[in-house]
């Protein structure tokens, strides 16, 4: 588990914690039923406070990435990846309809519209 805080992100740092074990979840780096540290050891080992650690741990409860057993710990949940992915791209899509309708009002054509997609993709 690789997991990357950066203090100059506008991002709390719970969510941070939250978006980076999500993706790895997603790509499979982190297997179902994997054990993931304790809550302590996880602010232990980023530098950061017990409740924000917690905080991340129940975010990812509460959206069915991870399942904690009193006593035990928690553990990567067995999700259902092409679901969430499905999910994924049907917001994508409805924010790009969006952006093209937006696109359109202002006069944008397909060829710019595209060149900005690029440039905003590849950072």
């Amino acid at each position: 588990m690789n997991i990357v805080i950066s203090n100059s992100s506008d991002e709390p740092i719970y969510l941070q914690i939250v978006n980076q074990l999500k993706e790895q979840i997603v790509n499979g780096e982190l297997e179902d039923s994997k054990a993931l540290p304790s809550i302590r050891n996880l602010a232990k080992e980023l530098k950061i406070s017990v409740i924000t650690a917690k905080r991340a741990y129940d975010e990812l409860e509460k959206e069915g990435f991870i399942v904690t057993v009193a006593g035990k710990g928690s553990y990567v949940a067995a999700i259902n990846k092409e679901m969430f992915r499905e999910t994924k791209l049907k917001m994508i899509e409805e924010i790009i309809t969006e952006a093209i309708n937006t696109a359109k009002m202002v006069g944008l054509t397909s060829e710019e519209l595209q060149e900005m997609i690029k440039i905003i993709y590849e950072g």
